[in-house]
């Protein structure tokens, strides 16, 4: 949700700084702040509410400089947006500190430093970190000492750096459910939140773990767990490049994304299939052995990711593997009953999903075989904590609104099906065609793009409208699901998603000429009782917007269908994603909201 970036150097760091907010822009945000110590020796801080536009305008404009500072994007928690509530926080000209996620004392210890004498500017949580550092070093502790006794009094979760203008020379920063990376250079040591942030200026990054604490300065490193005992981690290269992550002729990262689609979803399948064959051995040395022994899966996720695992489901089952699939956040607060040998997985854009660590976490607890990570980012925490890691390889995705990601989700938890399946009779026939499928899959997609110019015609009629209905049956309900997600998220137009058996049961009440329905008709087994359903709609005067098998005959009376060719039945709940993707995208551009970045809305959500 919130970026951080800082830096220590023997250069001005203030370039890079504003540099790693604009790469952190698509994290989602409604203010930005930066806060560096100058030539003079204090402490310069300026805000903005808004973009980080605003932010670098001012910064142009006052000729800020220094070899120190730290710069943030928030997103609203405590406090309404406003230039009081944005980071850096500061306490007088002391101390600044700038923090992603949330401290759940901070109530109590407001109320205990208020009673010492110390006055609150703002109304977020944030604030009693600077106020309570600064009451630490005025009691003659070093920055060092000051983070780990303050880590000691907080609650919550938190990754923050702090900057004092009586330590010159260095910053100190802490990681506790909130991820922080390192920035490795020759003379001069970054941090953020997000490798990408940096990506300009290193490729080389530590990744602090649970409860680090660490002081950065421009020659050195020192990092101390959460007992404080002195530890070494390791420095990682990134295969990244600063130029991944740019929009190039696209108009929006999300388009640009769509686009990638058939060149991820290769590169997904890269090593993993050869002649027929599932390669089960890239999933990692000791994968084999869960898998040989699993019996059940549960598979708990967020958002998008939640979709991808109800598709998988289907898949999952038909391969006769007991499988459950449950939100995270609701998971997490329940009792959950184990079956014997079941496998825990995990789904994750970013691999740093508050809730879905949660749940990880507390599924060590819980008598589970093993996790399993389906995974965007290698050097995520849910990556790092889980038995097994399956990366989908789907490379940066910056638009909030995740295509690629998704997809890419969907391929590896078709993997993920075919090794299970094997265990329970898969012939090699059998085996072929399904790799077959995943490997006709990357063409498949680069078709459905030859009908992009009609789904922006078809996108005309959404654009009046507040409401929408999508429908689907088996794995293409999930499906509708993905693409009412899709469409709610960036047009803003309120989109519901249902099992097309059940608009009798309520939704067929909303259906008037005002309320476009949306369904996927592959030519499968429910073909005949999805096209009932529609005749249902037809009948209340509904207008349909239909994406067909080309082998699929509709008889109904006024509906726009566009037909999708060489469908194969086992991946084409993935296929059948990017037309309703292309949808959503095209009915946000005509109503002019941010495409990449949604109101209200953050690429990663690291806080409960």
């Amino acid at each position: 949700m919130c970026g951080i970036v800082g830096a220590v150097a023997q250069r001005n760091v203030v370039p890079i700084l504003m540099e790693g907010l604009k790469r952190l822009e698509y994290r989602g945000y409604d203010s930005a702040g930066i806060a560096v110590r100058d030539a003079g020796g204090g402490l310069r801080r300026i805000r903005s509410v808004g973009k980080v536009a605003e932010l670098q305008g001012l910064v142009d404009e006052s000729g800020l400089s220094g070899g120190l500072g730290i710069a943030h994007t928030r997103w609203a928690t405590h406090g309404m947006p406003a230039e009081r509530n944005a980071h850096p926080h500061m306490s007088g000209e002391r101390v600044a500190v700038v923090h992603n996620g949330i401290i759940e004392n901070h109530a109590e210890l407001r109320a205990e430093l208020e009673a010492a004498g110390y006055a609150f500017q703002s109304e977020t949580d944030t604030e009693v970190i600077a106020h309570l550092m600064a009451d630490l070093l005025g009691q003659g502790l070093s920055l060092l000492e000051a983070m780990q006794a303050a880590r000691q009094r907080l609650l919550g979760a938190y990754g923050m750096a702090v900057i004092s203008p009586d330590h010159p020379d260095h910053m100190v920063v802490a990681r506790a459910g909130s991820p922080l990376v390192i920035g490795v250079g020759v003379g001069e040591h970054f941090i953020a939140s997000d490798v990408f942030a940096l990506l300009p200026v290193t490729q080389r990054f530590i990744f602090l773990e649970e409860g680090d604490v660490a002081e950065i300065r421009a020659d050195s490193v020192r990092i101390h767990d959460a007992g404080g005992a002195p530890v070494e981690r390791e420095v990682r290269t990134s295969q990244l490049s600063a130029s991944t992550a740019e929009k190039g002729p696209y108009r929006h990262y999300m388009l640009k994304e769509i686009f990638e689609q058939p060149a991820v979803i290769a590169e997904t399948l890269e090593g993993r299939i050869h002649q027929g064959r599932l390669l089960e051995e890239s999933f990692g040395h000791i994968a084999g052995t869960l898998l040989d022994q699993a019996r059940a899966v549960h598979i708990i996720a967020c958002g998008t990711s939640y979709h991808a695992g109800l598709v998988a489901r289907y898949w999952l089952e038909e391969a006769g593997v007991p499988c459950q699939v449950e939100v995270a956040s609701e998971y997490r607060y329940r009792k959950v009953v184990v079956p014997e040998d079941c496998l825990f997985v995990s789904i994750s854009q970013s691999g740093e999903t508050a809730d879905t660590l949660a749940a990880l976490r507390a599924a060590r607890r819980g008598g589970y075989l093993g996790s399993l990570a389906i995974c965007n980012v290698p050097e995520s925490s849910l990556v790092r904590e889980s038995d097994v890691a399956l990366m989908t390889r789907a490379g940066p995705e910056i638009g909030v609104a995740s295509t690629k990601a998704f997809t890419t989700q969907l391929v590896a938890l078709r993997l993920l099906t075919i090794a299970l399946a094997r265990r329970r009779g898969l012939s090699e026939a059998q085996e072929k065609a399904l790799v077959d499928e995943l490997e006709a899959l990357p063409r498949q997609v680069e078709v459905v793009f030859q009908l992009n110019e009609r789904i922006a015609a078809m996108a005309n009629a959404f654009s009046d409208l507040h409401n929408a209905l999508f429908l689907g049956r088996g794995p293409f309900y999930p499906v509708a699901m993905e693409g009412a997600l899709k469409l709610k998220e960036i047009s803003y137009i309120h989109a519901e998603a249902y099992p097309a058996g059940e608009l009798k049961h309520g939704p067929l009440a909303l259906v008037d000429e005002q309320m476009p329905v949306v369904c996927a008709l592959p030519d499968d087994p429910l073909l005949e009782k999805v096209l009932s359903n529609l005749q249902e709609v037809r009948a209340r005067g509904g207008e349909l917007f239909l994406f067909s098998d080309r082998s699929v005959q509709i008889d109904l009376d006024r509906y726009q269908n566009l037909t999708l060719d060489d469908i194969r039945p086992g991946t084409a709940p993935i296929v059948y994603s990017v037309p309703l993707q292309l949808l959503a995208y095209h009915v946000a551009v005509l109503k002019g909201t941010d495409v990449d970045q949604p109101r209200n809305l953050a690429k990663s959500v690291t806080v409960e």
